[in-house]
């Protein structure tokens, strides 16, 4: 294994790989990430002073003290709030993420949380010092596994994102038996976008990986591992498989997995 590689086991024995993003991918990023934060800033500060100008305070002084705090509080607003919403909001990915094709998730595997990205993102003050990210860079250099301070203090990983097949996928015998099977049933399963960000790839691994083995399961193990997937699925969507038959379950499963597979199939 590469020495940039990771694998991580799930407490559902699912054992996810990743490659850690170096300083190069991660700077450029930032850089996009920063542009885009200046951009909005200045757009802002140009708005702030204009509706000064339309409602004129008491002097200049006055103006300018206003314009000056007003531009300070945007200023700290975007630095922090823009990372956070993006991370926590779109799986770990701002723009300049999305755009180098990285992401930051938890060091177990799962999607990073609301608190883990706030505790990374107010220590990126401190990665900041004493300029221009120079501790964080030399964090990021140096770090076994390229972390700076604020990925530390919050149990956090920038790992890259595989990228997803745009054309049509063919279709395997998994899903062809899968597609034979629901043909006799009506299975409705309408998932937004929103749900569908519920499921990380941890989740899209327990899934994949119970498609595989559900085979070759007695009927016994198959019953069991059909409950327990969906035990940790069917919440994060709001099905509620409370007094559904076996069946059922199961086939709400691989609905699942037919609407998720072309978001979650990755070419290496």
């Amino acid at each position: 294994m590469n020495l940039n590689d990771i694998q991580i086991t799930t407490s559902e024995q699912v054992s996810l790989k990743f490659k850690i993003a170096g300083l190069g991918s991660r700077a450029t990023a930032n850089i996009v990430d920063w542009f885009i934060i200046v951009l909005i800033d200045v757009a802002l500060s140009l708005s702030i002073v204009r509706i000064s100008k339309v409602f004129p305070l008491q002097s200049i002084s006055t103006v300018s003290s206003y314009v000056y705090a007003s531009m300070v509080i945007l200023f700290f607003l975007l630095l922090w709030g823009y990372f956070v919403f993006f991370e926590f909001f779109a799986n770990g990915r701002t723009p300049g993420k999305m755009l180098v094709g990285i992401r930051v998730m938890q060091e177990n595997g799962q999607s990073i949380t609301f608190l883990a990205s706030v505790i990374r993102n107010l220590l990126r003050i401190i990665d900041f010092l004493p300029a221009l990210f120079l501790l964080g860079i030399f964090m990021i250099f140096f770090h076994s596994r390229h972390k700076r301070i604020g990925d530390m203090a919050a149990g956090t990983l920038v790992v890259y994102q595989k990228k997803t097949k745009r054309k049509k996928l063919a279709k395997n015998s998994l899903e062809m038996e899968i597609e034979r099977k629901l043909k006799t049933h009506q299975i409705s399963l309408d998932l937004d976008e929103w749900s569908k960000k519920k499921i990380g790839i941890r989740e899209w691994e327990l899934l994949k990986t119970y498609m595989l083995r559900q085979r070759s399961l007695s009927s016994k193990e198959k019953e069991t591992m059909t409950l327990q997937v969906a035990g940790i699925l069917f919440p994060l969507l709001g099905v509620d498989a409370a007094y559904k038959p076996l069946e059922e379950v199961e086939n709400i499963l691989f609905t699942l997995y037919l609407q998720l597979r072309e978001d979650w199939q990755y070419e290496e």
